[in-house]
């Protein structure tokens, strides 16, 4: 994934977040509970998804967010959290309250925003033992599968063979590319792709 010029990003940046529908600038209210972030019933919640598939649709007509893609709204202020008593949360505080969820949250969140600023879409891939998928631009979840499967690190932490070897195999098994998303402590992340080779 080679970086754009500023202004190409930015558009990019705006389509991800769906910016370009009126309907979509609307405040998305939510309540965080633990590791689940559930969004009223509105429009510009189904928009949200619709558009950009933050989320998954429930039956109810509530988006389910996962802690990464609430912060990513919430900092982009598009979405408005609560806790179930009805106090507001910040971005400061949801970050320390998710941080006590998911300890490796910082360095998910800094791959997570960094992906969908680039204009692509990110979801989790616990069912395929990774962090993440992520699928081609102008790709949605349903109309085609993943491209990549990222696993997010932390410049300072170690990896062993066996472990890199693992991440290899569920990538080659899913049919998808792998991606290391290396996050340094100021929050950039440097990607590796990694392939299967046969001599």
């Amino acid at each position: 994934m080679v970086p754009e010029e500023d202004s190409e990003r930015t558009a990019k940046t705006e389509e991800a977040v769906g910016d370009n529908n009126p309907k979509s600038k609307e405040k998305v209210k939510a309540v965080l509970s633990k590791e689940k972030v559930v969004t009223e019933s509105s429009d510009a919640a189904r928009l949200l998804y619709e558009q950009s598939r933050y989320g998954s649709l429930t039956a109810s007509g509530k988006v389910q967010l996962s802690l990464t893609e609430a912060a990513y709204l919430l900092e982009k202020g598009r979405l408005e959290v609560v806790l179930p008593s009805g106090k507001g949360v910040t971005f400061e505080a949801f970050s320390k309250k998710a941080q006590k969820e998911e300890p490796n949250f910082w360095v998910r969140y800094c791959v997570f925003k960094d992906i969908r600023n680039r204009g692509y879409i990110i979801k989790t891939a616990l069912k395929f033992g990774a962090d993440f998928r992520v699928y081609d631009r102008g790709v949605k979840p349903g109309e085609d599968h993943a491209r990549w499967i990222i696993y997010p690190v932390h410049e300072g932490s170690t990896l062993t063979w066996y472990e890199f070897s693992a991440k290899n195999r569920v990538a080659h098994s899913t049919k998808k590319r792998l991606l290391m998303g290396i996050v340094d402590d100021e929050g950039d992340v440097t990607y590796y792709e990694i392939k299967w080779m046969r001599p």
